[in-house]
Protein backbone atom coordinates (compact mmCIF):
# COMPACT_ATOMS: atom_id res chain seq x y z
CA UNK A 1 0.00 0.00 0.00
CA UNK A 2 1.10 2.99 -1.16
CA UNK A 3 0.44 6.86 -0.31
CA UNK A 4 -1.65 7.16 -3.49
CA UNK A 5 -3.58 3.57 -2.26
CA UNK A 6 -4.28 5.69 1.08
CA UNK A 7 -8.11 4.78 2.45
CA UNK A 8 -10.64 7.86 2.55
CA UNK A 9 -11.11 9.82 5.44
CA UNK A 10 -14.34 9.75 7.03
CA UNK A 11 -14.34 12.84 9.78
CA UNK A 12 -17.93 11.38 11.15
CA UNK A 13 -16.68 7.88 11.78
CA UNK A 14 -13.00 9.99 13.46
CA UNK A 15 -15.05 12.17 15.23
CA UNK A 16 -17.60 9.12 16.90
CA UNK A 17 -14.39 7.12 17.86
CA UNK A 18 -12.91 10.86 19.61
CA UNK A 19 -16.08 10.74 22.01
CA UNK A 20 -16.04 7.57 23.01
CA UNK A 21 -12.43 7.29 23.90
CA UNK A 22 -12.98 10.52 25.44
CA UNK A 23 -16.53 9.05 27.29
CA UNK A 24 -14.63 6.13 28.57
CA UNK A 25 -11.98 8.26 30.16
CA UNK A 26 -14.36 10.16 31.96
CA UNK A 27 -16.30 7.07 32.94
CA UNK A 28 -13.04 5.46 34.50
CA UNK A 29 -12.07 8.95 36.19
CA UNK A 30 -15.68 9.30 37.77
CA UNK A 31 -15.40 5.32 39.02
CA UNK A 32 -12.21 6.11 40.04
CA UNK A 33 -13.34 9.25 42.73
CA UNK A 34 -16.23 7.57 43.58
CA UNK A 35 -13.89 4.45 44.73
CA UNK A 36 -11.35 6.76 46.45
CA UNK A 37 -14.31 8.30 48.36
CA UNK A 38 -15.62 5.19 49.30
CA UNK A 39 -12.66 2.95 50.54
CA UNK A 40 -13.41 3.31 53.61
CA UNK A 41 -17.24 1.89 53.64
CA UNK A 42 -17.24 -1.72 54.79
CA UNK A 43 -15.17 -0.63 58.41
CA UNK A 44 -17.52 2.77 58.59
CA UNK A 45 -20.85 -0.05 58.04
CA UNK A 46 -19.18 -1.99 60.78
CA UNK A 47 -18.89 0.77 62.93
CA UNK A 48 -22.41 2.04 62.20
CA UNK A 49 -23.22 -1.34 63.13
CA UNK A 50 -21.39 -1.14 66.56
CA UNK A 51 -22.86 2.74 67.31
CA UNK A 52 -26.61 1.44 66.22
CA UNK A 53 -26.29 -1.65 68.54
CA UNK A 54 -25.09 0.46 71.23
CA UNK A 55 -27.74 2.95 71.11
CA UNK A 56 -30.71 0.39 70.79
CA UNK A 57 -28.78 -0.55 74.18
CA UNK A 58 -28.09 -4.49 72.60
CA UNK A 59 -24.87 -4.32 74.19
CA UNK A 60 -25.09 -8.31 73.27
CA UNK A 61 -24.72 -7.55 69.51
CA UNK A 62 -22.45 -5.05 69.33
CA UNK A 63 -19.95 -7.35 71.66
CA UNK A 64 -20.40 -9.71 69.32
CA UNK A 65 -20.01 -7.22 66.25
CA UNK A 66 -16.72 -6.04 68.16
CA UNK A 67 -15.15 -9.53 68.28
CA UNK A 68 -17.28 -10.24 64.73
CA UNK A 69 -18.47 -13.17 66.46
CA UNK A 70 -21.78 -13.44 66.86
CA UNK A 71 -22.19 -16.46 68.29
CA UNK A 72 -19.52 -15.38 71.13
CA UNK A 73 -22.18 -16.43 73.88
CA UNK A 74 -21.97 -20.16 72.91
CA UNK A 75 -17.97 -20.11 73.95
CA UNK A 76 -17.13 -16.95 75.87
CA UNK A 77 -14.11 -18.25 76.99
CA UNK A 78 -12.62 -17.47 73.41
CA UNK A 79 -12.62 -13.97 74.32
CA UNK A 80 -11.16 -13.54 78.12
CA UNK A 81 -8.87 -11.19 77.22
CA UNK A 82 -11.77 -8.66 77.17
CA UNK A 83 -14.50 -10.16 78.84
CA UNK A 84 -18.27 -9.25 78.29
CA UNK A 85 -18.44 -7.66 82.59
CA UNK A 86 -15.55 -5.74 81.31
CA UNK A 87 -17.46 -4.41 78.03
CA UNK A 88 -20.03 -3.42 79.98
CA UNK A 89 -18.15 -1.19 82.02
CA UNK A 90 -16.44 0.58 78.90
CA UNK A 91 -19.49 0.90 76.65
CA UNK A 92 -22.47 0.53 79.20
CA UNK A 93 -24.17 2.46 81.53
CA UNK A 94 -21.31 3.97 83.13
CA UNK A 95 -18.60 3.83 80.35
CA UNK A 96 -16.75 7.01 79.06
CA UNK A 97 -19.80 7.99 76.53
CA UNK A 98 -22.83 6.57 78.70
CA UNK A 99 -25.73 5.73 76.89
CA UNK A 100 -25.43 6.55 73.38
CA UNK A 101 -28.04 8.54 72.24
CA UNK A 102 -26.95 9.67 69.14
CA UNK A 103 -23.93 9.33 67.28
CA UNK A 104 -22.45 10.19 63.38
CA UNK A 105 -19.21 9.23 61.83
CA UNK A 106 -16.92 11.91 61.38
CA UNK A 107 -14.15 10.64 59.54
CA UNK A 108 -12.33 7.75 58.40
CA UNK A 109 -8.25 7.17 57.44
CA UNK A 110 -5.40 4.84 57.92
CA UNK A 111 -2.84 5.15 60.66
CA UNK A 112 0.45 6.67 59.58
CA UNK A 113 2.94 3.62 58.28
CA UNK A 114 0.57 1.26 57.52
CA UNK A 115 -1.50 -1.20 59.44
CA UNK A 116 -4.38 -3.66 58.87
CA UNK A 117 -7.23 -1.67 59.90
CA UNK A 118 -8.78 1.73 59.27
CA UNK A 119 -9.29 4.31 62.58
CA UNK A 120 -13.21 5.64 62.42
CA UNK A 121 -13.94 9.16 64.50
CA UNK A 122 -17.33 9.31 65.73
CA UNK A 123 -19.11 12.41 67.14
CA UNK A 124 -20.56 10.34 70.65
CA UNK A 125 -23.98 12.52 72.39
CA UNK A 126 -22.58 15.82 70.61
CA UNK A 127 -19.72 15.82 72.61
CA UNK A 128 -16.68 17.70 72.00
CA UNK A 129 -14.40 14.81 72.30
CA UNK A 130 -14.80 12.11 69.90
CA UNK A 131 -14.56 8.65 70.08
CA UNK A 132 -12.05 6.85 68.12
CA UNK A 133 -12.40 3.05 67.00
CA UNK A 134 -9.88 0.72 64.99
CA UNK A 135 -11.62 -1.78 62.30
CA UNK A 136 -9.42 -4.70 61.19
CA UNK A 137 -9.64 -5.01 57.46
CA UNK A 138 -8.57 -8.23 57.92
CA UNK A 139 -10.83 -10.04 60.43
CA UNK A 140 -13.34 -7.11 61.17
CA UNK A 141 -13.01 -6.85 64.74
CA UNK A 142 -12.84 -3.67 66.95
CA UNK A 143 -10.42 -2.39 68.98
CA UNK A 144 -8.66 0.68 70.30
CA UNK A 145 -6.64 3.02 67.68
CA UNK A 146 -2.80 1.99 67.59
CA UNK A 147 -2.47 5.48 66.39
CA UNK A 148 -3.49 9.01 67.56
CA UNK A 149 -5.26 10.66 64.46
CA UNK A 150 -6.93 14.30 64.51
CA UNK A 151 -9.78 14.54 62.51
CA UNK A 152 -10.86 18.39 61.25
Amino acid sequence: MTLLDAKEYHPEKERRTRVRIVSAMIVLMVLAVAGWLNRFWPQKRIANEFFSALQAQNFAKAYGIYYADPDWQQHPQKHAQYPFPEFMQDWGRGGQWGLVRSYKIYGASNCPGGGSGVVIDLIVNDRAEHAQLYVDKTDKTISSPPCDLEFR
